[in-house]
């Protein structure tokens, strides 16, 4: 696609502003609005622009914890950019293409979104656009954010990540996966099983769950497994899921071992434990911190992520027991 062309120059007064900025910096020592020490981009500490107005709007639903991350990623790079911060989510389609309208409608400088159903989202990134508001793309729409017209993204590629997975099984010598999908339509976890299915070489079964209501959710793995005790490896989409499914293998007997994508604090612990064989990590602190960073890059200094034509890949990876401990610190501070 077309890059879009920098932001234009700052205009005189603001020019001057800035030069006033400096002289008081380097005389005085005094710091930037918010604290934060002034310095031209790429100098490695803080920002001297004015301070922006970033809004993030996510497919979250309540409750669901990968999203802490995401958003403390995200809260990181505000404060060291020095810019204002908005977050908003929701769940419904329709829901959260209101929510960037509302953005757009509040003139905010740069919008971050995820594109789990991209379909709903192109008039509000096509409004965003006409109001020449720049938008970042992260987590989901891996195939959707270049013809949506977004200017950069940072996520996984689900459909490799899960041939990954499949992969994976094999070397673990797997021959019967049930996939659960916490989010029906939702086109990055539909990716993510379609990948397990396409490279693993046992069957591959798909469930939708209810993912708002976690005790549906575990009922529904626990009569799946109670129905054909065939199934031997549970792959789920979610940390939480994964606790969930742990749960189901205990109450129905089975002897299937569980694995997942995304990591929290809890299954670090059952990934240590052995509950949990091992987790996909796409590592959501650093697309909710790259989103934000990429647009105060881009209106400070012009600057986009993979030139507009490549994502910038945030996974998989792969935490074992046998690796777990390198990231058990950094999810008990909540950013792994």
């Amino acid at each position: 696609m077309n890059i879009p062309p920098p932001p234009p120059a700052p205009h005189r007064s603001a020019r001057v502003i800035a030069a006033a900025a400096a002289v008081c910096l380097l005389a005085a020592g005094c710091s930037a609005s918010g604290g934060t020490s002034g310095s031209a981009p790429g100098s490695g500490s803080g920002a001297d622009t004015a301070r922006l107005k970033v809004a993030l709007v996510t497919h979250a639903s309540e409750g669901d914890t990968f999203w802490n991350l995401v958003k403390k990623g995200a809260e990181d790079a505000a404060a060291k950019d020095g810019v204002d911060l908005t977050y908003a989510n929701d769940p419904d389609a329709a829901g959260q293409a209101a929510l960037m309208r509302d953005a757009v409608r509040q003139k905010v400088d740069g919008i971050a979104v995820t594109l789990a159903k991209p379909q709903a989202m192109k008039g509000p990134v096509a409004a965003a656009r006409a109001a020449d508001i720049p938008v970042v793309g992260l987590n989901s729409g891996i195939d959707s954010w270049q013809s949506e017209g977004i200017l950069e993204f940072f996520g996984q590629d689900e459909s490799l990540a899960g041939r990954a997975v499949g992969d994976k099984l094999d070397e673990l010598r797997a021959k019967h996966a049930l996939c659960v999908i916490h989010e029906r339509g939702n086109v990055a976890l539909e990716a993510r099983c379609a990948g397990v299915k396409k490279t693993f070489a046992g069957q591959t079964d798909i469930v939708y769950v209810e993912g708002t209501d976690a005790t549906a959710t575990t009922a529904a793995i626990t009569a799946r497994l109670r129905q054909d005790p065939t199934i031997d490896e549970v792959v789920t989409l979610g940390a939480q899921f994964a606790l969930n499914a742990v749960k189901s293998v205990k109450q129905s007997g089975s002897r299937a071992h569980v694995a997942t994508f995304d990591l929290n604090q809890n299954l670090v612990k059952a990934v240590k434990s052995g509950d949990v064989q091992f987790a996909v990590d796409q590592q959501p602190y650093l697309q909710g911190y790259l989103a934000v960073d990429s647009l105060w890059l881009y209106k400070a200094n012009g600057n986009v992520s993979g030139g507009g034509v490549s994502p910038v890949l945030t996974g998989p990876a792969f935490v074992t027991k046998a690796n777990v401990a390198s990231v058990a610190a950094f999810a008990a501070h909540g950013t792994r």
